[in-house]
């Protein structure tokens, strides 16, 4: 099992990002950061996190896109507003495609929300400081087992949402 920390939109907030290496940075096998987290490069908060840059990402020299293999999976990272995140996803869909992407992670919106889109697994984990469309100041642990994605969802203040936990099928790329 591979499990990866997501989190976008901190804005500015090392201790948010501390916060979150303390209480899972021994457990998970990545930690992703999709942007807009406000911080230099060398920051010691943002060290650890495959980051790329977001819109108000100004002091890094952050990657405007990474891309990454875990657990079997292709993933793509961006921060989305390069690809208007907030009005479709179509866009994302080509570059994800053209990447070969299984997994992509990206941010912008400030909303939380999952889904597959053909074979791909499309994942914003909202915002760790500011929220939009609900309070939670929220970000996501995925689980990756053999084809199988659990996505658990969390509070930055109360923990895990158990009752947004998702499931998707991913299929497993197969190597040549």
């Amino acid at each position: 099992m591979t499990k990866i920390l997501i989190v976008s939109d901190s804005h500015g907030s090392t201790e948010l990002l501390d916060e979150l290496k303390r209480r899972h940075g021994a457990d998970v096998d990545v930690m992703i950061h999709c942007g807009d987290s406000e911080l230099s490069d060398d920051s010691d908060s943002i060290n650890g996190f495959t980051a790329v840059k977001g819109n108000c990402d100004f002091y890094g020299d952050f990657p405007e896109e990474a891309e990454l293999e875990a657990g079997g999976y292709k993933i793509l990272v961006v921060h989305g507003h390069m690809h208007s995140v907030k009005t479709s996803l179509l866009s994302l869909t080509y570059r994800a495609e053209e990447a070969g992407a299984n997994i992509v992670c990206f941010g912008h919106s400030h909303l939380l929300g999952a889904e597959m889109i053909d074979s791909t697994l499309y994942i914003n984990p909202g915002s760790i400081r500011l929220p939009r469309g609900r309070r939670e100041r929220t970000y996501v642990i995925l689980d990756l087992q053999e084809g199988r994605a659990a996505l658990h969802v969390y509070d930055a203040d109360r923990g895990e949402m158990k009752n947004l936990k998702q499931e998707f099928t991913v299929p497993v790329p197969k190597r040549p």
